[in-house]
């Protein structure tokens, strides 16, 4: 039998210099091993439960989160309080290393919002929607942004959810903040992203919004 579509909220993160020689196998298990604790963390901080999501999908260097379109937890939750969350804890986390150590262990993501019908066919999730997030993720504008940045992460999300949630700037979410950089082709068609990053001076302060 063929797998049916289900609507899901995609988040996936991505390790900014996953691939670097200063890493070697041990430090990237506990570069992931971070990686799974501050997802999980933020996300309970966010309210958003286990039975709220499919199980999380490893990616090597990242995670894939896929949410249930539940009253429960609306989009807007992703936005405003997940990321700053996010933010927040890697901020916290980063700035508990020795100098010597953060070449080699320093945690910086890329992170990507999107939503769409998503398949799984007991081997794993696969769509046309994960391929436009995936590839908004991967996006060369996207990695300068966070590799220019202070920021530990860099937000880029679809333009699905910027003209239906971003653009009308809902309690925490400044629309105003996100820049049409991106634009990448699925399935022949071309695609916008809109990238935010996070002010510097509200990522020390611990900020609940995802302001500039």
């Amino acid at each position: 039998m063929r797998s049916v579509p289900h609507h899901r909220s995609i988040v996936a993160i991505d390790i900014e210099r996953s691939t670097s020689p200063a890493r070697t196998n041990p430090i990237r298990e506990e570069l992931r091993n971070e990686v799974y604790r501050i997802l999980g963390t933020a996300m309970q901080k966010a309210g958003i439960a286990d039975g709220h999501c499919d199980p999380l999908a490893d990616r090597g260097d990242g995670v894939l989160a896929l949410v249930h379109p539940v009253d429960d937890v609306p989009k807007t939750l992703l936005l405003n309080p997940l990321v700053p969350t996010l933010v927040t804890l890697l901020a916290d986390r980063n700035a508990s290393l020795a100098s010597t150590d953060r070449c080699r262990r320093e945690l910086r993501l890329r992170a990507v919002i999107h939503a769409g019908e998503v398949h799984c066919d007991g081997k794993g999730y696969f769509g046309e929607a994960l391929d436009v997030a995936f590839r908004l993720l991967d996006a060369p504008r996207v990695k300068d942004c966070l590799r220019q940045s202070v920021t530990p992460l860099v937000l880029v999300v679809s333009e699905d959810i910027y003209w239906s949630i971003v653009r009308h700037e809902y309690e925490g979410i400044p629309g105003h903040t996100f820049e049409p950089l991106v634009r990448v082709m699925v399935a022949g068609r071309r695609r916008q992203g809109w990238v935010h990053v996070p002010a510097p001076e509200l990522v020390s302060g611990g900020s609940a919004d995802l302001a500039a």
